[in-house]
Order: C-alpha cells, then sequence, then structure tokens
C-alpha cells in the first residue's frame, strides 16, 4: 500500500486461525504493519480499501478459496431509513445520544462485560476485563469516538467509532442485553448515521457483510449501500 511514489507499508499474511463467521472454516488475514508510525496517516485509505480496525491491527481478510467477507459502508447523504428504521427512531425518542471521548469507566466497562457474556458466551471474549477493553476498543494510535445512548441517564449502549477526514467507521457496539426489543444495534447505526450527516462526512464503514449469514443480514438493510469488490465501491445488490 503507497501514498506516494515512493512512501508503502508492508503488509503481512497472517497464519491460518477459525472463522469468527463459520465454525467449519479456518480463516486468513491481510495486516497492515503495526509497528510502522505511519499507521494513522494510512488508515483512511486503508478504509477505502476494505480494511477494518481491530485494536491496533488494520486487517482485511484473505482467505484462500473463500470471499464470503465482503466491506461495506453508507453513503450517508443518500440514506433513508426505512419503515422498520423509522419505527426504531421513534420506539427510541426518549434515548438521549451524544458523542464523547473514547476513555474506559466503570460504567463503560460494566455494560462491556454483561454483553459479551449474554452475546458470546464462551466465545473466547466473554472473560474480557479492563486491560482487553483498552487494547480492542481504544488502541493507541486511533482518533476514536464513543457514541453513548442513554434511557434516562442510564447507559443503554455504546458504539465505538473511528473518525478520519471524509468518513466514520463503526467499530464496535455493545449494549445492555436487558434492553435488546428496543433494536439498539440498529438505534447505534441510525445515530452514526446522523453523526456523520452533521459533520459533512461521506461514508459510514459498517465493516463487513456476509451473504446468508444471520448475524451479518442486517446491514443490507441500511440503503443504499455500497460493496468493496477488491478493486472498487459499487452497490450492493438490493434482491433478497
Amino acid at each position: 500500500m503507497s501514498v506516494g511514489d515512493s512512501d508503502s507499508l508492508r503488509l503481512f499474511h497472517t497464519g491460518l486461525h477459525p472463522c469468527g463467521y463459520w465454525p467449519d472454516r479456518v480463516a486468513r488475514d491481510l495486516v497492515l504493519d503495526p509497528r510502522d508510525p505511519r499507521l494513522p496517516q494510512f488508515y483512511p485509505q486503508a478504509l477505502q480499501w476494505g480494511f477494518r480496525r481491530s485494536g491496533d491491527i488494520v486487517y482485511r481478510p484473505h482467505c484462500q478459496g473463500c470471499r464470503a467477507c465482503v466491506a461495506v459502508r453508507i453513503p450517508v447523504a443518500r440514506f433513508r431509513p426505512d419503515r422498520s428504521q423509522r419505527r426504531c427512531l421513534a420506539r427510541n425518542a426518549d434515548v438521549e445520544a451524544r458523542v464523547t471521548p473514547a476513555e474506559r469507566s466503570d460504567e463503560r466497562l460494566a455494560l462491556y462485560r454483561r454483553y459479551l457474556r449474554a452475546r458470546h458466551p464462551q466465545g473466547g471474549m466473554d472473560d474480557h476485563g479492563a486491560a482487553e477493553f483498552d487494547q480492542f476498543l481504544l488502541g493507541s494510535w486511533t482518533s476514536g469516538r464513543f457514541l453513548e445512548l442513554r434511557l434516562h441517564g442510564r447507559l443503554l449502549a455504546l458504539a465505538a467509532t473511528d473518525l478520519t477526514e471524509h468518513a466514520l467507521s463503526a467499530v464496535y457496539t455493545f449494549y445492555d442485553p436487558d434492553e435488546a426489543a428496543r433494536s439498539p444495534g440498529t438505534l447505534a447505526i441510525l445515530q452514526q448515521i446522523q453523526w456523520a450527516q452533521r459533520e459533512g462526512r461521506h461514508h459510514l464503514y459498517l465493516g463487513y457483510w456476509i451473504d446468508g449469514h444471520g448475524k451479518m443480514d442486517y446491514k443490507r438493510r441500511f440503503r443504499p449501500l455500497e460493496a468493496f469488490d477488491g478493486r472498487r465501491w459499487a452497490p450492493l445488490g438490493t434482491s433478497p
């Protein structure tokens, strides 16, 4: 990856590891050199090339014989909520959204741990503590923020979000598992879209979408949605 005629950032392949989406498959990633001090400079371009951040690691799936993971983004100026999303906004009219510095607190850590225990039991993340919170959500070089959703002052959900000049990137969202009926994950994306619109940013990156995967299909409901095919971004097909 280069930003000029001579400057370049090294890329590495990881070893094989269990696929996080299909339990019967193995995966492999392409990773930008995490030790390069210019990584923050390259990060906006990396998002445009289908990469994603997890902690200090900027990666893109690069699995032999599998191209299921498709990077997707929302062109926020053209987004219009559908009927279900409008109902979500109306149902959560009593929820306050605010952008805050990306910092750990006891309240945020407690909600994060509750969410992981409820949503990912025995998944390798359910024993995360303060160190893992910092490593995964804060990183050491990003200019991220937290989007808090509060219900009568109580923390309902939190979306870790990266900021670049022209885009936001949704890194990770967690919420009170007892409030799932409010669709806080959908609400967090809708609020991130509004945030990007207010600040004149062009896109909200949503990470990867996988056709036919139940936990990833919700992303297709945010239309228009663009997908990266390895060379360019194009509208994702809207057929069921």
